[in-house]
Formats: structure tokens, sequence, C-alpha cells
């Protein structure tokens, strides 16, 4: 009677699940921020990939929308780009990445103008305390 042998499919298994792992912190997008910690419940799970705006220790404003998300923005430009993908898809949840590191004002200043473009509401991004 033939029987399969399966330990080739296992060891394909096996190097697909280590490259999955090298990889996939390294799909992280946008830009290196310092984010302050706070204790805060997780976002609901959401079915489209959320809107990102980074706003890096020097101020500069990113957009992990278009083909150079590494390049800094001006807040019109922002304001503009999120307002035509929030026509297109109002539901869509926007995020703000802010350094710590960065004025208080500065960030207040994004979020407002995030909803002067049609963001229903804006979420910041922290990290769980250590």
């Amino acid at each position: 009677m033939a029987e399969i042998n399966v330990v080739p499919y296992i060891d394909v298994m096996l190097v697909l699940l280590i490259i999955f792992m090298v990889t996939a912190p390294m799909l992280m997008q946008g830009v290196k921020v310092d984010l302050p910690t706070a204790n805060a419940e997780p976002v609901d799970e959401q079915d489209s990939e959320p809107l990102i705006i980074s706003i890096d220790s020097t101020g500069q404003l990113y957009l992990n929308l278009g083909e150079d998300e590494k390049q800094a923005l001006t807040l019109a430009t922002i304001t503009q780009r999120v307002g035509a993908v929030m026509r297109r898809s109002p539901k869509k949840p926007v995020l703000v990445w802010g350094d710590r590191a960065v004025a208080y004002g500065e960030v207040v200043t994004l979020m407002a103008a995030l909803q002067e473009a049609g963001a229903p509401s804006v979420g910041l991004v922290t990290e769980p305390p250590q």
C-alpha cells in the first residue's frame, strides 16, 4: 500500500513560517515616531485600513497614502487628501501618530484640520506601558 510522504510539506511550511515571522515587523508603514504610553482599550477591528497621519518630533506631517509615504507634507495638502478620501469612504478610520516630543498644540491643530476635512472622529495612537 502506498503512503504519502508529508515530511517535505512540513519542511516547506516551516520555511514559510520563518519567512513570515521575519517579514511581518517590516510591514509596519509610516514614519518612526516615539509614541507616548497610555492605558487604553484597543480600537474595535475595522474592515478597512485606517488612514494614518504621522507627526514627528520636529512637527513634520506624513500621510500613509500615495507612493511616497516618507515625504513631508503641509497641513493644507494633508487636509485636501484626507478630504478626498473621506468623500469616497466616509466611514474610514483616521488615526494620528504623534511623537511624544511634539507640542500639544500642533497635534490639536492637526486633529481640527482633519475634522474639517470630513473625518467624523480622529483617534490617537499610543503604546501600552511596559
